[in-house]
């Protein structure tokens, strides 16, 4: 039996989760998957002091996916005003398309709702990946038809394509009845 366990990451967590990230969107071990944008991009997505700053962010948590006790998944939320930012929805190359994300997704919404009593999610999705805007329309996401330019960060990333931008997907959530969210538990650091 699959045993999934979600939890919410602690600084224990920022070096796992780093190479998690960095391995499931840029380099050659991301192209094992359908997420990657080592097309687009070179170098990393993230590196642990990243991930450090947002862990000590009061509006922000990194969700964490473990599958028999080895970390397969995570996806940060960041709270901004009555809303909840999604981003860096990351799923192990070698355990894609089992229905992790979307499980993820699903857990990630529900912590945002129980958590700050948001009904509005956004997401900034590179608007060339029209596999991974599908995935999100699948989720109800719809298109906003705003864009931004990708930023710039050649301590972590150069361009491999001009002209790179990001697309702004949103969700909007109607709660009918009561909460029944049970709390996130923080855990000891994940054993690999």
């Amino acid at each position: 039996m699959t045993d999934f366990y979600f939890f919410s990451a602690t600084i224990y967590h920022a070096e796992q989760l780093a190479v998690l990230i960095n391995s499931a969107y840029r380099g050659a071990s991301s192209k094992q998957g359908w997420t990657s944008e080592a097309d687009l991009l070179e170098g990393r997505r993230t590196d642990t002091e990243e991930i450090l700053k947002l862990l000590a962010d009061e509006n922000s948590l990194l969700i964490c996916c473990q599958l028999d006790g080895r970390l397969v998944a995570s996806v940060h939320l960041l709270h901004i005003d009555h809303q909840a930012q999604i981003s860096m929805l990351t799923v192990s190359p070698q355990y894609q398309r089992r229905g992790i994300g979307k499980m993820l997704l699903q857990q990630a919404e529900s912590i945002a709702q129980r958590s700050w009593s948001v009904t509005r999610f956004v997401m900034y999705v590179i608007s060339s990946r029209t596999e991974l805007i599908a995935f999100y329309e699948r989720r109800d996401y719809q298109r906003t038809g705003i864009s931004i330019a990708f930023p710039e960060k050649p301590d972590l990333w150069v361009f491999k394509v001009p002209d790179l931008r990001l697309e702004l997907l949103e969700k909007i959530i109607v709660i009918n009845g009561a909460n029944n969210f049970a709390p996130l538990p923080h855990n000891d650091p994940i054993k690999s």
